[in-house]
This record gives C-alpha cells, sequence and structure tokens, in this order.
C-alpha cells in the first residue's frame, strides 16, 4: 500500500483547487523521468508545424546553440512547476519567457498548441510507460495548471474545459502537421541535440530509436524514413519493462522539481542562478521583418526560441 499512498493523497484533494500540489506530486515525485521524456518529445512534436520551424530556423538558435535553447526551455518551465507560478521564482520566470516571446511575431494558435502538448503529450505517455495509471485528478490537474501557467503567459482563448483543449490539439495537428524543409531542419537538429548526449558508438542506435519512437504523422511532417518496426517494439518493450519493475521500488520521498540536475549549460543549477540568468539571446539583426512582432500584436508566450 506504501507504494500508492502518493496517489491515494492526489485522489483526496481537488484537481481544480489544488492543481499545483497535484501536478508536483505527479511530476516531480511519482513520475519525474516520464514527465522529462515526454516533455522532451512534446516540444520536439511542435517542430512539425512549418509556423514553428519556420520561426525557429530564422533564429538560428537551434542551429548555434540547440543545448542552450533546451536547457532554458527545461529550467524556465521548471521554475514555475517546482516553486509555483505565483511565487517569486516562478513570476521570475514567467517575466523572463514572456520577455523573450514578446520580441517575436508567433500566432496565438501556435502559441496555444504548444501549450497543450504540455497538457496532453506526458499523459499520453504514461498512459502507455507509466508505472501505474493516472488517476484522473492528475489529468485534469495538468489541464488546470498548464492552463493557469498560459493565461499569465497572455495566450488567449484557452478551452475551459479538459476534452476542448484535447479537441483543439488534434484539429491543430491534423490541419498543420505537413511537411516542410524548416521541420527538417529542426528535426535533425534536435535529433542530434538527443544523440549527442550519448557516448559516440552508441548514437547512430539513438537516432534510429528516435525515429522507432515518432508516430506516422510526425514522420510526414519531418521528412524522416521510418525505422523499422522492431526498432519501435523494442523501445516500447524496454519502457513497459521499465514501468513493471519500478511498481516494487519504494514511493519518492522528496520531489526533483528545483534540485540541482545534470545541466550542460548551467553546472549546478539552481545553486547561484535566478530565473532571469536564463533565455534567449536578442533576436538577430537579420532576422526577417515577417518574424519581427510590431508594436500593435500581443506579447509572446512559451520559450520555443
Amino acid at each position: 500500500m506504501g507504494r500508492y499512498r502518493l496517489r491515494d493523497r492526489i485522489a483526496a484533494l481537488d484537481p481544480e483547487k489544488d492543481h499545483l500540489e497535484i501536478y508536483q506530486l505527479s511530476s516531480g515525485r511519482e513520475f519525474p523521468w516520464d514527465y522529462t521524456r515526454a516533455l522532451e518529445f512534446a516540444l520536439f512534436r511542435t517542430y512539425c508545424v512549418p509556423s514553428i520551424s519556420k520561426l525557429l530556423a530564422a533564429t538560428g538558435e537551434f542551429r548555434d546553440r540547440p543545448q542552450r535553447r533546451y536547457d532554458d526551455t527545461a529550467l524556465l518551465m521548471a521554475e514555475m512547476a517546482a516553486h509555483g507560478y505565483d511565487s517569486a521564482r516562478g513570476r521570475e520566470a514567467l517575466k523572463v519567457v514572456n520577455r523573450a516571446h514578446g520580441r517575436y511575431a508567433i500566432t496565438n494558435d501556435d502559441m496555444l498548441y504548444v501549450l497543450s502538448t504540455f497538457v496532453y503529450d506526458p499523459i499520453d505517455w504514461l498512459t502507455r510507460y507509466g508505472w501505474r495509471p493516472l488517476h484522473e485528478h492528475e489529468r485534469l490537474a495538468a489541464f488546470h495548471y498548464y492552463r493557469a501557467v498560459g493565461t499569465r503567459m497572455g495566450i488567449r482563448d484557452i478551452p475551459d474545459g479538459y476534452e476542448a483543449f484535447h479537441a483543439f490539439k488534434r484539429d491543430f495537428e491534423e490541419r498543420h502537421f505537413v511537411y516542410s524543409a524548416t521541420n527538417r531542419e529542426i528535426g535533425r537538429y534536435t535529433v542530434e541535440l538527443f544523440a549527442g548526449w550519448f557516448p559516440r558508438p552508441l548514437r547512430p542506435a539513438v537516432r534510429l530509436g528516435i525515429r522507432g519512437m515518432l508516430d506516422d504523422r510526425m514522420l510526414r511532417a519531418f521528412g524522416f524514413d521510418p525505422a523499422p518496426r522492431w526498432v519501435g517494439a523494442l523501445a516500447s518493450a524496454g519502457l513497459w519493462a521499465r514501468a513493471r519493475a519500478l511498481r516494487f521500488f519504494p514511493s519518492r520521498r522528496e520531489s526533483v522539481l528545483g534540485k540541482s540536475q545534470r545541466n550542460r549549460t548551467y553546472p549546478g543549477y539552481p545553486s547561484g542562478y535566478q530565473p532571469s540568468d536564463l533565455g534567449a539571446p536578442l533576436p538577430p539583426a537579420d532576422l526577417p521583418a515577417e518574424f519581427r512582432r510590431s508594436s500593435r500584436q500581443g506579447q509572446g508566450h512559451i520559450d520555443m526560441t
């Protein structure tokens, strides 16, 4: 019963009123590794949208500083989750995100779509590979948490219901997941980023494994050749085996959110760092005018650049 004590605690909380506490328990103690992997793939998924990948390609950040862009995004989102979006560090992280994206012409629908992937991609991952089934309160709390974050980022027209937001995500992908050269460019930079985390002899296998984890719609949008079926099956089998083994582990005593993790850009973070130390530099001087935000447009949101 001790293995499920946090699930029982979550079941006793209100998924709307207590969404931050539930999200912290779920992402920081119950499924920390899975949330990290799922959010990596969630961001990867957004690069299947040509309007998003075109901007990322224009900034040159994924070409020149992919690791820093990954670390900035991960750490800023972690600051909000660990301390709360209305805490001092959470507000500072939001300020960095909004300032960075206030420089770019990004549509509200693109922002809304990126936000939706943060809700539903981890839920989809954990439905397949979680060591236990997600409690309904965890699903609803993730929606309410990111809805609150999105509101503070100035994202408009966020659906007010879990199913409505999920329907928006599905419809957006059906309409906007199409191949473009910039999708492929940013996708390749991201695959190389992930592969670079492993010793050189393992990198070909990592590249193949990543393609094996992508669904058909993503493969088409990136223009990637599919991996042999056995690659995806082997990866899924490994994740299922891990999930079954974790059922016999004790509950995590402390949350990993906001704790010092191995970080390639900011060693020892958060010790000695503030959220204001993170974030992308000013847009390049040669950034085409179509990507620059005019004074008539609203402010920016999620740190994609």
